[in-house]
């Protein structure tokens, strides 16, 4: 009775997460890598001549019960994990890696792929057509197609060896933050914080059996304890924590993690034959090479850092003013006094916000300006299993009433879910050739957001609802996708394209129309005040200036790592601090290390990566532009953004989209204007 062996009897065919059980993942995948693998033989032994329609379309297609099983079990080992599915995926994953190997090695399947390649003049192929083709075959080259049988061997053993790592990376990071603790039983050491955080505090202990009060090294106890903690060397010890962990002497030390991913990432790319795995990964982003990434960041850094020495300036001046003229600001001081100062500036604490952002208005709001944009709905729907009794599951229905898409909200810390936040899917969206059907996606959301109490309902700071918006801009980007193949369908684009969706929903948690659509106090009903408004919209670019370092630093660090052209054995905690130190205001903490810990670049995806962030600011800026130009809730240009730019997934390179939507290229002004920085 293995739920992945038959078709899903659910709503809309969904998961169904109530029927499977951690036995079922290995035989099902181990079925389905068999499945796949008959699949690419049919086509290799196809005894005509290769085309389009035999080789590439069934290419596209196979697999299909494969990312089916492995799309809910690593889904699950990010949302909803424990020891013994960890231990299945260190079994699983080196047998995933050789079987995606035997495909992308197949020398038949190869040659066939490459003549459809070299024939495409005469195929009589559409755009999507002719991108799915060159993904494909590009595809097969950047992993290892045209080696010898000596390099393949090579391939297929750093492969290997990179997917465990990755893994045994996040894994590490995950128990490191869960074994932390700090168990505070003086109610004198909770001076300075707010009810909202004491209140979290006392059940989190309540539910480990202690007495008093544990703050964790998750974001929703972390976070607001280094803002209101008034004991300063409480800060520092909470400070030292979060920054150290997998640097300590057991069996979670991830130094030697990042030298070998940094390694065999090098390996990987040079027996590829380009210098750098930076040179390998950014071939296929919009930024094309090293040179582009490093101008943006250089150009950050010469915009932004008089600023941020500025601001920086200030904070360290209120700090004396409070403590003395012998006071340095140190890095577990900035979010204490960036609070007080930004308070005394704007007579604005988030705190104060808290009680209008209760996490179901702004579910309501950003459903509804979901709806006002672009006239989708959506319904819960309890009929759907989920995969635990936090989520919920909503049917959403397009403009005209049609199905849309299936989407799952995730939004508390656990002890088995990674931290931050995420989108990710389930299903993709695609077209059955066979029949015309469209086959709607399966969306869901992943975040971490303040819990629930005893006390009061989930109250988030405006920091959380600016997440909130950020993840559901990615949402829509699965949502409403519209293409004809799996693999260009939803956020299946260049990375450095894929978060422009999400950074533009960010503008809106500044916008006053916008707020006043849902922000009501829980208890009274009062809608936010005009002046906590204006102090929100007044307060948007305070310390923009270092936080835009401080994703410059990240970038830098990247670039370091994966710019390198041989075998790094050095001090990890000493490059990193080399590295970014061209972006660094504050004094670098000895034993402090951010490698360890930067799942983005490590395990996530972002490796040479992670400009894409300031990549995508600039064009969000440059296309909210246009929406502050016809009106932030333009039907006319919401519908051209979600035409040109929602729909599309990867079916066209992403600045032929992008220029389709804003009639031109983006430029940095509308980024400086926004921040401040430019008048």
């Amino acid at each position: 009775m293995n739920p992945f062996f038959s078709k899903y009897e659910t709503p809309h065919g969904t998961v169904p997460f109530h029927l499977i059980k951690l036995e079922h993942y290995e035989p099902a995948i181990m079925e389905a890598m068999a499945q796949q693998k008959a699949e690419i033989d049919a086509i290799v032994n196809n005894p005509e001549a290769p085309t389009f329609a035999n080789t590439i379309e069934p290419y596209e297609g196979s697999g299909e019960m494969l990312h089916r099983t492995t799309t809910v079990f690593g889904n699950q080992l990010s949302a909803n994990t424990n020891d013994e599915m960890q231990e299945l995926a260190n079994k699983l994953m080196p047998m995933l890696s050789e079987h995606e190997n035997d495909i992308s090695l197949n020398e038949q399947l190869f040659a066939r792929i490459k003549q459809v390649y070299d024939n495409r003049a005469n195929e009589n192929l559409n755009a999507e057509q002719q991108k799915l083709l060159e993904d494909i075959y590009i595809g097969f080259t950047r992993n290892g197609a045209n080696l010898n049988e000596e390099q393949k061997a090579s391939f297929r053993e750093l492969t290997k060896q990179l997917s465990l790592l990755s893994l045994q990376f996040s894994n590490n990071l995950l128990k490191e933050t869960n074994d932390y603790q700090l168990h505070l039983t003086d109610e004198d050491d909770l001076q300075g914080l707010p009810d909202s955080s004491i209140e979290a505090a006392r059940e989190a202990a309540e539910e480990k059996g202690l007495e008093g009060w544990v703050f964790t090294l998750k974001a929703p106890s972390y976070s607001p304890f280094m803002m209101y903690a008034d004991k300063r060397e409480l800060r520092r010890e909470l400070y030292m924590a979060y920054n150290t962990r997998c640097t300590h002497d057991n069996p979670q030390n991830n130094i030697e993690v990042v030298k070998q991913l940094v390694n065999l990432r090098m390996q990987v790319a040079q027996l590829l034959g380009y210098q750098t795995y930076a040179d390998y990964a950014l071939e296929r982003r919009m930024a094309l090479d090293q040179q582009h990434v490093y101008q943006l960041l250089n150009n950050l850094l010469e915009a932004y850092t008089p600023t941020a020495h500025q601001e920086v300036e200030e904070m360290q001046a209120l700090a004396r003013e409070l403590e003395g003229d012998d006071f340095i600001l140190m890095p577990w001081d900035l979010g204490y006094y960036a609070h007080k100062l930004k308070e005394r500036k704007f007579n604005l604490d988030s705190e104060k916000l808290r009680p209008y952002f209760e996490l179901n208005k702004v579910k309501q709001g950003v459903f509804g300006l979901a709806n006002r944009l672009y006239g989708i709905t959506f319904n819960l729907n309890k009929d759907i299993p989920v995969y635990h009794p936090d989520v919920d599951a909503y049917e959403v229905f397009d403009k005209d009433g049609s199905f849309l898409a299936v989407l799952y909200t995730d939004f508390h810390p656990r002890e088995g879910k990674q931290g931050g936040a995420w989108m990710t899917t389930y299903k993709e969206q695609w077209i059955d050739r066979q029949t015309g059907e469209n086959s709607r996606p399966h969306i869901s959301l992943v975040m971490n957001f303040t819990k629930p109490t005893k006390e009061k309902p989930a109250l988030l700071t405006h920091g959380e609802v600016n997440t909130f918006l950020h993840e559901f801009g990615h949402s829509l980007h699965g949502m409403f996708a519209n293409t004809t193949y799996e693999s260009l369908s939803g956020t299946n684009v260049f990375w450095d394209f894929v978060e422009l969706p999400s950074q533009f929903m960010e503008n809106y948690a500044v916008e006053k129309e916008f707020l006043h659509t849902f922000a009501r106090h829980y208890k009274t009903g009062e809608l936010l005040p005009d002046e906590l408004v204006k102090a929100i919209i007044d307060s948007q670019n305070f310390n923009v200036a270092y936080a835009c370092l401080r994703q410059v630093s990240f970038g830098l660090l990247d670039m370091a790592w994966y710019s390198r052209k041989e075998a790094f054995d050095g001090n990890v905690m000493d490059y990193e601090r080399k590295a970014w130190q061209p972006a660094q205001i504050l004094p670098q903490v000895d034993g402090t290390c951010m490698s360890v810990q930067f799942s983005h670049i490590f395990s996530g995806g972002y490796a040479s990566g992670y400009y894409s962030y300031k990549w995508a600011e600039v064009l969000d800026a440059d296309a909210f532009a246009l929406f502050k130009e016809h009106g932030i809730f333009n039907e006319e240009t919401a519908s051209s953004f979600r035409e040109n730019i929602l729909s599309k997934g990867g079916t066209e390179h992403p600045m032929t989209l992008y220029k389709r939507f804003r009639g031109q290229e983006p430029t940095i002004d509308a980024l400086l204007i926004r921040n401040g920085i430019k008048k």
